[in-house]
């Protein structure tokens, strides 16, 4: 998830989708016009997920708070860097999950979201292999371990994705590895209670950066659906289990829970009628997949093919994300 915001040189932020419930009061209700989506066609104003009875459980990255009530939601899903941060918003985060009956999850990630960020892959590496960044992730440990909400940490995610967003991508495996066995072990020594996912793209390299079962308690994927991309780059339409079927496939082995860390999808009417019905629906090919989390925020580094922002925000409204500045999502592809 790349946010690094031009203009801005720190970050006063509230982690992820949550603040206190008094601003979440602030925000805007969402509009009652269908939406266009970034493919220009008009969709379903309200496009999130369905639950469905003995279905997967769903999670939300939720800046705007538009599932705020939502009594289905199992998971909120928190995103921070670990430098240029103020983290005395993370104990309201947990207030508000804490509130609703929620998992926490938190993702990660090991660099600044500032515009100045110029640290090489080589130099993150070397800093976090030498020990010169455990007191990053121990300033945020030392905040999620006192959470009354159940946590899982996600800690450098899709190190297989191969477009080169991430500082700590397309690393050499083996050190990719002992990077997140480093980390890992700070999360059992100062956040014994977290879970740990390892949470790749799903590329066919992922085994690549797999640290080894007693340092994984749950996998992570990210499957994000493009009509227009998927027929550009496939031919047709895909589905979520098409999506998502490789990178299931390739982790399953591994024998460890699975979730959807990152989904969300834009079309067509059809296109999307038919992922807001299908991605939370009882997955039997798939029974190591428990859980999806949505990612309702709107792109803004445009996708390949010249395809533009992709919406993938459930509903068109307004309101501004519950921190100091918006957080931004990476490209997709």
């Amino acid at each position: 998830m790349d946010r690094r915001v031009e203009g801005v040189s720190r970050r006063n932020i509230l982690c992820g989708s949550l603040g206190a419930a008094a601003s979440a009061s602030l925000l805007t209700a969402p509009s009652a016009f269908a939406q266009v989506s970034g493919a220009g066609q008009v969709v379903p104003k309200d496009k999130r997920p369905i639950t469905h009875p003995g279905g997967l459980q769903l999670g939300v990255y939720d800046p705007y708070s538009d599932f705020q009530d939502e009594s289905s939601v199992a998971t909120e899903h928190l995103f921070l860097p670990w430098e240029d941060v103020d983290l005395s918003s993370l104990p309201a985060a947990d207030a508000y999950a804490l509130a609703r009956r929620r998992n926490v999850l938190v993702t990660i990630e090991p660099w600044t979201w500032t515009q100045d960020w110029n640290t090489t892959p080589a130099q993150l590496r070397d800093a976090i292999l030498s020990g010169r960044r455990d007191a990053n992730m121990r300033a945020i440990l030392d905040i999620l371990k006192d959470f009354k909400s159940p946590v899982t940490i996600r800690w450098a995610q899709e190190m297989d994705n191969p477009y080169a967003r991430f500082t700590w991508a397309n690393w050499r495996g083996s050190d990719f590895v002992v990077a997140f066995r480093r980390m890992a072990g700070l999360i059992r020594q100062v956040t014994p209670k977290a879970k740990i996912m390892w949470s790749p793209r799903g590329e066919k390299t992922l085994s690549n950066y797999y640290p080894g079962p007693e340092f994984v308690d749950a996998v992570g994927l990210s499957v994000f659906g493009l009509e227009k991309f998927d027929i550009i780059q496939h031919g047709r339409a895909r589905t979520f289990a098409e999506s998502v079927r490789q990178g299931y496939e390739l982790t399953a082995p591994y024998g460890k829970p699975v979730t959807v860390a990152e989904l969300a999808y834009d079309g067509s009417p059809q296109y999307v009628g038919r992922w807001m019905t299908d991605v939370a629906v009882s997955r039997p090919e798939f029974p190591l997949l428990k859980e999806v989390v949505y990612f309702n925020d709107n792109e803004v580094w445009p996708w390949p093919h010249n395809l533009g922002l992709p919406r993938w925000r459930v509903v068109e409204g307004k309101g501004v994300p519950l921190r100091g500045t918006p957080v931004l999502p990476r490209s997709r592809g």
